[in-house]
C-alpha cells in the first residue's frame, strides 16, 4: 500500500478491534475498563500491520 493515510487507517482500526474484543470478553465479576495487557496486545497489533502494509522496493509487475 502506498497511501499513508490508508495504513494508518488500518493500523487503528486493528488496535481498537483488539480493545473492543479485550473489552466485551471480560466478565461483570472482573470489572469494567481494559487491561495493561490487552493495551500492549493493540499496540502490537495495530505495529504488525503498520508493518504488513509497508510498500515494497520493487514494483508489482
Amino acid at each position: 500500500m502506498k497511501d499513508r493515510g490508508m495504513r494508518t487507517f488500518l493500523a487503528v482500526l486493528a488496535g481498537l478491534a483488539v480493545i473492543y474484543f479485550g473489552a466485551t470478553g471480560r466478565s461483570a465479576e472482573e470489572g469494567g475498563g481494559i487491561s495493561g495487557g490487552v493495551v500492549l496486545l493493540a499496540l502490537a497489533a495495530a505495529l504488525l500491520v503498520w508493518n504488513l502494509t509497508k510498500p515494497g522496493d520493487k514494483p508489482v509487475k
